[in-house]
């Protein structure tokens, strides 16, 4: 599913084959490129990407497609993999974010490009936190952090562990808000940052596949008993906010001193004045709330492959990569060292040295249903 941009909005688009493009000939030097991001996303290549890659790549033409959904770009890699047992067209060269695990057994069947192996000069920039296969290229990323203002909490004071953080919260009663975790992933991964700590600081400890009840009900009662402990001292006595949006809003309008946010949505939010320039922001340095990447893969059967790992290597360059930051609100998909000086600066509270991620399936629905249960009984879920 998308995850929104703050302040965008999207048009609603119908999943799957009903998205995909009319079927043509791929055109020589024309990289058929496809994404089921939010829409800020495509204005982002549309405005910023294609014309400094075009300008760069003579000869090389950028054709940027919605693809609507993961649906959508399922579909697509479907028929390229069919279309590898005739050596027809695919007619697509390059996904801006898929999990190369899919369709299952398109990375066996040689769908995708190994990026790691492909040549490209800027792999090597590549973060490490944010490589999850050979097979994609990681080139921004969205995290949770603590946004904050400062005219209140000056920068020197703010919390920057999750102890500390608990400790601010229970000392300024009133000025500390999340929302539901059903609601939006800064919330969310709030809720699932409180379940990290309570359970040795350790990621890896949840998977896809290692959920059960017995362990969940371990695992999640001790974040549930954290979180109890702190809801009489967050906003309005034990409230939370209806989304990421609404969050931001209370911050904006000076209701809360502090929020967890996504890094994205709070660079456009300060970027468009919906949040003064006073706003700080922070990552806790014990362990970082959880955030991810969208990674690009290249179709090894596309017939302008090679122009697509042009474009994989151009995107991790240092100008798309500040853009990244700067233009979009995302974080670089390279490593900070690879960002120029003063972005390091600016943005210094927030680089993460951890980027713990936690699985959705069981998990999710357990970390949903249970929070309502347990922190949370008197609200209505539905409201």
């Amino acid at each position: 599913m998308k995850r929104r941009a703050f302040l965008i909005s999207t048009a609603g688009s119908v999943a799957g084959m009903m998205l995909l493009p009319r079927m043509s000939f791929a055109a020589e030097g024309q990289i058929d490129w496809y994404t089921a991001s939010d829409s800020n996303i495509l204005d982002f290549w549309t405005n910023t990407i294609k014309p400094a890659f075009e300008a760069a790549h003579s000869g090389v033409k950028l054709n940027l497609v919605d693809a609507g959904d993961n649906a959508g770009i399922q579909s697509i890699a479907e028929r390229a993999i069919a279309a590898m047992q005739t050596n027809a067209d695919p007619q697509a060269d390059y996904f801006e974010h898929a999990d190369p695990r899919l369709p299952k057994g398109a990375i066996e069947a040689g769908l995708y490009v190994n990026m790691k192996d492909a040549g490209l000069s800027n792999y090597a920039k590549v973060n490490p936190l944010a490589i999850d296969s050979d097979y994609s290229l990681p080139y921004r990323g969205s995290q949770v952090l603590l946004a904050y203002d400062t005219t209140k909490l000056p920068p020197a004071d703010v919390p920057k562990t999750w102890d500390e953080l608990v400790t601010w919260i229970k000392a300024n009663p009133g000025q500390f808000v999340y929302n539901r975790p059903d609601k939006g992933g800064s919330g969310g991964n709030f809720v699932r940052r409180a379940i990290h700590q309570v359970n040795g600081l350790d990621p890896k400890a949840f998977t896809v596949g290692n959920y059960t009840e017995a362990f969940g009900n371990e695992a999640l009662g001790k974040a549930w008993d954290l979180l109890k402990d702190i809801a009489p001292a967050l906003y309005d006595g034990g409230a939370y906010s209806s989304g990421n949006t609404q969050s931001i809003q209370l911050l904006a309008q000076g209701v809360v001193t502090m929020t967890p946010v996504w890094s994205d949505q709070v660079l456009q939010a300060i970027s468009e004045g919906v949040l003064p320039e006073t706003t700080g922001m922070v990552q806790l340095r014990d362990l970082a709330l959880c955030g991810g990447f969208s990674r690009a893969v290249v179709l090894s059967n596309g017939k302008n492959r090679d122009a697509a790992l042009k474009l994989a290597d151009f995107i991790l360059t240092e100008d798309i990569q500040s853009a990244i930051l700067t233009e979009l609100g995302g974080f670089p998909g390279v490593s900070w060292d690879y960002v120029s000086a003063e972005l390091r600066e600016k943005f210094a509270d927030i680089i993460p040295t951890t980027i713990p991620t936690f699985p959705a399936g069981a998990w999710e629905a357990a970390v949903n249903d249970g929070w309502y249960r347990n922190v949370a009984p008197n609200i209505d879920r539905k409201s």
